[in-house]
């Protein structure tokens, strides 16, 4: 087959004349790619480099309209949306989150002006009279002592230093271990709330820090590693359960934190001493969520993948900042399904648009006999305890009772259900 002939330029009466118009054309074209190429790149770049960057100042989107003192204390009114709105307790941080107030139930809600009203129920740090716009938060507590609970304050030895933890000793199940791991933009206060039911079972509780998190040490690169560099410190809070007197762990992990607990659970020394991993609003995925937030946040699907691409590729660590890049394909447990062998629930609610709820659904789907789902709505994202805490309480004893009565440490226990 004859190759096509390029077809001939236009003759013109000035050959230089024409030359340089042509060379003039390939010019403007080639500089207007580069203007695209490159506003693409940097697109891409700040979209992954914000995915890893732990935020240096804590976004305050939310407006105080207004805090007014009631017989019982304090209310204050709020912009209605449907995070403000949502039943529960939650946290409000503001002053970049040097100040912390604790909000009750919603008591009002007015349709004209778009505002509703919440409960003051304690201020634990700032002035929040003085305060103009804040974050609400799943959180809630300040410390375990808020739950009633007596603690110790410890230190976990890690790579990078000593990582503050909180310790809660159990009853007649001190030697099972429940180690909580909280999410990214979280810390240690993330798990207080699970407290009062580790505490009925019976459990011990530690609620670590991990690197680049605020608490603990900071890794050298300052930077997230989506599970996949933070689960050495789990495994070496597993080391310290072990060593003093832990039988066997269960791993509770919140957003990225069931991602880190996922990756410990896959790649330690001591998985066999982990009976059970209690997930909520897990990151399964984290191709399935850096897509999701590429399309809220208006990113076009070329650019979100090449974010992607310089998330996992050598080239791409002078944009993002890693020390090295992430293997997102090790960090999708829907590929991995058959490799999860650790009885898992996952609570996750239907209404999360943080982290869509469809891989924990895919998950389940192909591994029925070790991974339990159950839904939440109304609850965003880990916020499942907040909406119900009742059935958050009774999911979590349910299935942490069955597993206790039906295994030893690194035997698989039948959850279904």
């Amino acid at each position: 087959m004859m190759a096509k002939q390029a077809p001939r330029l236009p003759r013109t009466k000035s050959t230089g004349k024409g030359l340089s118009i042509a060379l003039l054309g390939v010019g403007v074209g080639a500089a207007a790619g580069s203007l695209f190429a490159g506003s693409v790149s940097a697109l891409a770049a700040y979209f992954a480099r914000r995915v890893v960057t732990p935020n240096a100042v804590p976004e305050e989107s939310l407006a105080i309209l207004a805090v007014v003192p009631t017989d019982d204390g304090q209310d204050i009114i709020l912009p209605a949306n449907k995070d403000s709105t949502a039943p529960g307790r939650y946290s409000l941080f503001f002053s970049a989150d040097r100040g912390h107030a604790r909000l009750g139930e919603p008591k009002g809600y007015r349709t004209g002006d778009g505002t509703v009203t919440r409960p003051v129920e304690k201020v634990y740090s700032g002035d929040l009279s003085a305060a103009v716009r804040g974050r609400l938060s799943g959180v809630v507590f300040n410390s375990p002592a808020d739950v009633g609970v007596e603690y110790t304050e410890i230190e976990i030895p890690t790579e990078n230093g000593g990582a503050p933890a909180w310790f809660v000793a159990g009853t007649d199940r001190a030697d099972t271990w429940a180690i909580c791991v909280h999410g990214r933009g979280a810390n240690r206060k993330e798990g207080i709330r699970a407290l009062p039911t580790l505490g009925d079972l019976g459990l011990s509780a530690l609620l670590v820090s991990y690197r680049n998190d605020g608490v603990a040490p900071a890794a050298v690169d300052g930077r997230y590693g989506l599970g996949a560099t933070e689960w050495p410190d789990v495994d070496a809070a597993i080391d310290y359960a072990l060593s003093r007197g832990a039988r066997e762990v269960m791993l509770f992990g919140w957003s990225m934190g069931g991602a880190v607990g996922l990756q410990a659970a896959d790649r330690s020394g001591n998985a066999r001493s982990i009976s059970a991993m209690v997930l909520d609003g897990p990151v399964i995925n984290w191709i399935d969520v850096l897509s999701h937030q590429a399309k809220l946040n208006r990113i076009p699907e070329a650019v979100g993948r090449f974010g992607q691409w310089l998330l996992s590729n050598k080239a791409g660590r002078w944009m993002t900042g890693l020390a090295a890049p992430l293997d997102l394909k090790e960090l999708n447990w829907v590929e991995r399904h058959d490799q999860l062998r650790i009885p898992t629930l996952i609570m996750h609610s239907e209404d999360d648009d943080f982290v869509p709820i469809g891989p924990s659904e895919q998950l389940a789907e192909l591994n029925p006999e070790t991974v339990v789902l159950k839904r939440f709505t109304r609850a965003g994202h880990t916020r499942e305890w907040n909406v119900d805490p009742e059935r958050w309480d009774r999911e979590v004893k349910d299935f942490v009772g069955a597993v206790l009565n039906s295994t030893r440490p690194g035997e698989p226990a039948e959850v279904g259900g």
